[in-house]
């Protein structure tokens, strides 16, 4: 980071690390999914496509995390657990609960033409996900038995409730049929009704899904003689369980009892201060000013694999200003977002009670929300690129608990966007015309700002100022009051009031505030 004046602010961002021993469960579950569902209109009560299509984006997790190493899901949820020994993202609980949410619906909205290729995505499904701190191997054992229970339950209740609104009964009359109905009516209710054996329904539906690494043979490559030459593999598989708490199914399996410790013994009712311990959530503080901020994972590779142009790709940072509008369309507390390169942050207004201030899930909601817009309009931006692989983001949120302060902190990130875009554009034009990368870092070293200026100037005949607003101001992104036109950037012409609209302004000087106070009023 750059220095500046404004970096006092950094002092609000609080230690989220789940401390050693605990064991980290990552939960997600989809975000409004029974009207993605709806909307979808996948199969009542269960889609096995749907499902499918969740158990393959968990597989793709558990390639691209190593250090998880068991996943349970079911419906449009998914638990995963890292090894008890994970250091990953140095156990903060924000970075590595919105990682997996983002890669996750980074994943869902790449595959789905493969699993529904006759079926548009009409928009960007989301998540929203939690760490869940097992104190003991016993804890996770009661978390797995307490998911699976309610796989059980809630898709024996939905199997009845289709089926009796299939034969004609309303959803209310539905509703009021098993109104207090316990295991063994439902079952009746099914076979006396609909002819169904409940314990015949696929595994799949009753049991949800377990993944985990084991090893297994491959052929890697043949001989000169055409003979498989095969190696030990670890490779992500599928398993259905009727008890993935049990301690048949787990101390069976080396690769979960190594990483996370035996079961002792069959877990049997589960206690209920572990199940509202599995349910707390962090709640921010009232009244504050909330950001938050998602910044690109491993950005760098991804811009070189996709050949974006350096030091800026005008296509890209207009694919991340879509995404940010999207956002702002998407949830309403949301005021203003301010991005530049790879990163965004997105301000809450202040009295906002999304999701009951539960910072899980804001950060989670709107990482993934942002990430699978992203997938999802990428052809838009880059029509004739393929995209290589999905992108991930990580996120966090701040409080600041003054609207001086909050101005503070967007003002350090745009004095961090006048640093890093001129040291960039620099650098690469040193690389550009022969030098190699150290060669350049060499050369700017201890360079101030007239100096870098002067460099541009006189080698490239580039004035800094001139450059495109977008690269040296960052883009903020708010909702219009009225109808207006701004010169220099994105907004022109005619606009509608609540718009929501892209500039590229200073937002360091207070002016800008002043001449749009409605947009943090306070």
């Amino acid at each position: 980071m750059a220095n500046s004046k404004y970096e006092y602010v950094k002092s609000f961002e609080l230690e989220d690390e789940v401390m050693l021993p605990n064991l980290m469960v990552v939960r997600i579950d989809g975000r409004d999914f029974s009207r993605f569902a709806q909307v979808h209109e996948f199969e009542k009560p269960n889609d096995e496509t749907a499902l499918s299509l969740m158990n393959s984006c968990s597989a793709a997790v558990l390639e691209e995390f190593p250090d998880i190493i068991f996943a349970y899901g079911y419906c449009d949820e998914y638990s995963f657990v890292f090894k008890k020994t994970s250091r990953f993202y140095q156990r903060r609980a924000s970075k590595i609960l919105s990682l997996v949410a983002s890669f996750f619906a980074a994943v869902y909205v790449a595959k789905w033409k493969e699993f529904f290729p006759q079926k548009k995505l009409e928009y960007a499904p989301s998540f929203t996900s939690k760490v869940v701190c097992c104190a003991s191997v016993e804890v996770l054992q009661a978390y797995l038995a307490w998911r699976q229970q309610d796989c059980h339950a809630n898709n024996q209740y939905d199997t009845c409730f289709w089926m009796l609104v299939k034969s004609g009964k309303s959803i209310s009359e539905a509703q009021e049929v098993l109104k207090d109905t316990q295991k063994q009516q439902k079952n009746e209710l099914l076979f006396q009704n609909f002819g169904i054996n409940y314990k015949t329904l696929p595994e799949l539906f009753r049991q949800g899904s377990s993944l985990f690494k084991k090893k297994v043979e491959e052929t890697v490559k043949h001989d000169e003689n055409g003979n498989p030459v095969k190696r030990l593999r670890r490779k992500a598989v599928f398993v259905h369980s009727e008890n993935i708490s049990g301690i048949n199914f787990w101390n069976e399996q080396p690769s979960l009892y190594n990483y996370l410790g035996h079961f002792t013994k069959d877990i049997g009712k589960i206690e209920p201060d572990f199940i509202r311990s599995f349910q707390f959530e962090n709640k921010l503080l009232p009244l504050t000013w909330v950001v938050v901020r998602i910044d690109g994972c491993h950005f760098h590779r991804f811009s070189d694999v996709h050949e974006f142009e350096k030091p800026n790709d005008e296509q890209a940072l207009k694919l991340m200003n879509s995404c940010a509008v999207a956002v702002l369309e998407e949830f309403e507390d949301i005021h203003f977002a301010y991005g530049v390169s790879d990163e965004y942050s997105f301000v809450l207004k202040k009295e906002s009670e999304l999701y009951k201030r539960q910072s899980s899930k804001i950060i989670s909601a709107v990482t993934s929300f942002f990430t699978s817009t992203y997938v999802l309009q990428w052809g838009e931006f880059f029509p004739h690129k393929e995209l290589k692989y999905p992108p991930s983001f990580d996120g966090r949120a701040v409080c600041y608990p003054t609207y001086n302060i909050l101005l503070d902190y967007l003002a350090w990130r745009q004095v961090d966007c006048h640093i890093n875009n001129q040291y960039n554009t620099c650098f690469w034009m040193l690389v550009k015309s022969g030098k190699t990368k150290t060669q350049s870092q060499d050369y700017l070293k201890g360079t101030q700002t007239r100096e870098k200026n002067e460099l541009l100037s006189r080698q490239f005949g580039i004035e800094y100022n001139s450059l495109p607003l977008i690269f040296r101001m960052g883009s903020s992104v708010f909702r219009l009051k009225e109808a207006v036109a701004v010169e220099n950037g994105v907004v022109s012409g005619k606009k509608l009031e609540g718009e929501v609209a892209v500039d590229h302004c200073n937002i360091i000087e207070r002016c800008f505030w002043e001449e749009h106070p409605h947009i943090l009023s306070y």
